[in-house]
């Protein structure tokens, strides 16, 4: 076997599992909605393949036991990194939801995320638990450079933030949802969401309190499973506030949104780089987090891990990073 016979195999064996999405131009954010996504822009992407879901527990085993891989989770932080932290914050520890008693505070997140100490992607419910029978559910608990580090073991890539909305949306520009404007069409669930009163009632109408298996809800027209709830999913992009675009009449190609930056501010000792992630999770809900949509985007900090947040890759047409 030639080398071109060789890389051809090679090629057609990673984009197992992937859906083609063709290139074109899309009205990228909102401006019914959260300010974050405003204004809408338009924006075009070349054609690239994309996971058809998102990377499951059983994916990620395969990763950790082929590379030895460690996940940041699971190692203790640098207390250099961290001036002033508490001791016990620098254990291995993730971020996870604790559903509170009575009614809280929805302008404070701390009312119901808390760091548990030996939660991660072994264990995504606390560390008591495993992911034994969750073996096609969404790998969690996975920092930026974790979801990095698989992309590259694959050789693959993270999807641009432009990337992973286009894919979202299935071919429905404008749409309100990945597949149309009705949330729950004839009543049927399309994405695994929260049901009831965030963050204290849960009724479960869909049949998940968690994560559920992907492909659990019915794809979108890219073929696409889950872009909207379930986990959010990290992207390459740097965060950035649409509103900083320069020209948002005219037609970006390509865009790779943002810069890394480090600022200080009252809240954080440190301000830790963000990156964009997409799609809303298992926690979204009306009455808080109305965010499992395309346009939706939200900055999630490099170093975080959580319960809720997970990733899918691409493979670029003309193979660029």
């Amino acid at each position: 076997m030639d080398n071109r016979t060789k890389r051809t195999a090679h090629e057609a064996s990673a984009r197992e599992g992937m859906k083609w999405i063709p290139g074109g131009t899309f009205l990228m954010g909102s401006d019914r909605h959260y300010p974050e996504e405003a204004p809408a822009h338009k924006v075009s992407v070349d054609g690239f393949w994309i996971d058809q879901y998102a990377v499951t527990n059983r994916d990620f085993s395969r990763f950790v036991a082929e590379t030895g891989h460690v996940t940041l989770a699971e190692k203790p932080a640098n207390p250099a990194d961290y001036p002033g932290a508490k001791p016990e914050l620098l254990a291995p520890s993730s971020v996870m939801f604790h559903k509170p008693k009575q009614r809280v505070d929805l302008k404070n997140r701390y009312n119901w995320w808390i760091y548990v100490r030996g939660a991660n992607w072994r264990h995504p419910r606390g560390p008591a638990s495993t992911i034994k029978g969750l073996e096609d559910h969404p790998v969690v608990h996975v920092a930026y450079e974790d979801a990095e580090a698989y992309a590259r073991w694959v050789g693959k890539a993270l999807p641009s933030e432009a990337e992973w909305e286009y894919a979202a949306r299935g071919g429905l520009d404008g749409a309100e949802y990945t597949w149309g404007d009705d949330f729950a069409p004839g009543g049927q669930f399309m994405a695994n969401s929260w049901q009831g009163e965030f963050p204290i009632q849960n009724k479960i109408e869909d049949g998940y309190e968690w994560t559920a298996p992907v492909g659990s809800f019915p794809a979108n027209g890219y073929g696409l499973h889950d872009m909207a709830g379930n986990v959010w999913e990290w992207t390459s992009d740097w965060y950035q506030e649409h509103g900083r675009i320069d020209s948002p009449c005219c037609t970006m190609h390509n865009p790779r949104g943002g810069e890394r930056e480090e600022s200080h501010s009252a809240e954080d000792a440190i301000r830790i780089p963000r990156r964009v992630m997409k799609g809303g999770s298992y926690l979204c809900a009306p009455n808080y987090c109305h965010r499992y949509r395309p346009a939706a985007r939200m900055a999630q900090p490099t170093d975080t891990s959580t319960c809720h947040v997970g990733f899918r890759c691409i493979l670029r047409a003309n193979g660029g990073d």
